[in-house]
């Protein structure tokens, strides 16, 4: 990866990717304006996080809260339109840093970070009315990820809804470590499913949106199967 690619080689990478999204949105009858990009800017220092801004990237994710908050802040300094996602694994003690400035968590795995999102909006932000959230699906159940089995999806939905300043917008997943494209596509189509039986059971307390699903190797799959976002960093950056 080329962490100091050019302001036009940026323009080049983010135009390719918008136009397979657009591609692969068309070719499963939807609609490019579908499914947004979430560029994945962890790899990357500030100065390129800016120049992919200035290029036309509208929405950022990062791993790391801290991460994200320094980068978000000088974001504010330079007047840069961006929303910023937080897409990795979010410790309790770290939901302060990132719910000034995220738009989205993409990865809500537990009642305990519901309850610290919760928290922290009544203590420490008031002026925040609520925080956009997403229940992340470890469908295989892997022991080196993070995320909610299956079958505790409706709990934590149910005690979601129980939090008036929480959000929950839809699911997030990824595909299994060392997986094709082609078997991460069964994890994609098993998680939309998935929503769609959670929107059949609350609707209408809650519209069910999102899906945050597929990366740079697999994104394809991902939106054929119905994805709403696409995580891309890689890709950006080559």
């Amino acid at each position: 990866m080329n962490t100091h690619a050019t302001s036009e080689q940026l323009k080049q990478n983010l135009q390719a990717v918008q136009d397979e999204i657009a591609q692969s949105a068309l070719k499963a009858g939807r609609q490019p304006s579908d499914v947004r990009l979430v560029a994945v800017s962890k790899y990357v220092e500030y100065p390129v996080c800016k120049a992919l801004i200035e290029q036309g990237a509208q929405e950022l994710g990062e791993s790391r809260p801290q991460l994200l908050a320094s980068k978000a802040k000088a974001a504010l300094e330079d007047n840069l339109a961006v929303k910023w996602h937080q897409i990795g694994h979010l410790q309790t003690n770290k939901v302060r840093d990132v719910l000034p400035y995220t738009e989205l968590i993409h990865s809500v795995d537990s009642v305990r970070l519901l309850d610290a999102i919760s928290e922290n909006l009544e203590k420490r932000f008031p002026e925040k009315p609520y925080q956009n959230v997403l229940l992340e699906v470890n469908y295989e159940q892997e022991e080196n990820k993070t995320g909610l089995a299956p079958d505790a999806l409706l709990g934590v939905m149910e005690y979601a809804l129980t939090l008036p300043r929480i959000r929950v917008c839809g699911l997030m997943t990824m595909g299994a470590l060392g997986s094709s494209p082609e078997e991460a596509r069964k994890t994609f189509a098993a998680v939309r499913q998935l929503r769609d039986k959670l929107q059949e059971t609350f609707n209408p307390q809650t519209p069910l949106t999102e899906l945050s699903m597929g990366m740079s190797h697999d994104f394809h799959e991902a939106i054929l199967e119905g994805a709403t976002m696409v995580r891309v960093g890689s890709r950006l950056f080559e």
